[in-house]
């Protein structure tokens, strides 16, 4: 993996923290932690790309998603996964065994697929176990559904994002015209309905604000003012010794 390098004026801290950012999907958990992870020129990991690789794998080979499936159980070693930072497209993208699949992941196919993936016991346990090696070293901003519960549960700093369904459903539209995947809302609407009821109800894992969480509602908010937010909490923790406390 490769240090993002710093795009904004931001005096580098000693003290390097994790700063674990959870939600839901199509709130753009994204967009704000590549953007904080630039300016703290920290490490940007999204898990859920993570998952998402693990969902095109199974595709590729055509493994059934079923927690007894042998053939699953047998191909989770095989699946290597790391981020390299890209100067041309100022982003971290995933590559699964050499390959970018950056692109192919965000597809309706594995958006389909992505959160049954994600129930799987087996495969949560593999991929917290890839992520906490990523983090070692701390410097790192980490976005998904369970980093600040259950992969980091003693991060410095936990961000619990949300935003109205509407403004989701509209926000993913967007950003599949922008990729050249024309669906349709009700098409979207059913997709990220899915995916909020898969990943609440699920037994591994399911996605819940961390008691010590800090809420970030970001409905009518800009992207740069959720960056703005986070920062200023981040520079809180790192300059100030903030410690967050349950919040509502």
């Amino acid at each position: 993996m490769h240090l993002a390098p710093c795009t904004f004026t931001f005096v580098s801290p000693v003290k390097k923290i994790i700063i674990a950012i959870d939600g839901y999907s199509a709130c753009g958990k994204s967009s704000t932690a590549k953007q904080v992870a630039n300016i703290l020129n920290y490490i940007h990991i999204d898990s859920g790309a993570m998952y998402r690789a693990v969902a095109l794998y199974f595709l590729r080979h055509q493994i059934p998603i079923d927690h007894d499936s042998p053939e699953l159980q047998a191909a989770l070693p095989n699946i290597k996964l790391e981020f390299e930072f890209n100067t041309k497209t100022n982003r971290s993208e995933l590559f699964m065994d050499g390959e970018n699949v950056e692109d192919e992941i965000r597809g309706n196919a594995v958006s389909a697929i992505v959160s049954e993936v994600s129930t799987i016991k087996t495969v949560r346990k593999a991929m917290v176990a890839q992520q906490r090696l990523m983090a070692q070293s701390k410097g790192i901003v980490m976005e998904g559904r369970d980093i600040g519960t259950v992969v980091f549960p003693h991060a410095e700093l936990k961000i619990f994002m949300t935003a109205s369904v509407e403004k989701r459903i509209q926000r993913r539209v967007l950003e599949l015209k922008i990729k050249g995947m024309e669906l349709t809302v009700e098409q979207v609407r059913e997709n990220v309905m899915h995916r909020d009821h898969i990943d609440t109800t699920r037994k591994e894992s399911p996605l819940r604000k961390a008691d010590d969480a800090i809420v970030l509602d970001n409905t009518h908010m800009s992207v740069q003012q959720q960056i703005d937010f986070v920062l200023d909490y981040a520079d809180k923790v790192i300059h100030h010794n903030f410690v967050p406390n349950a919040q509502g």
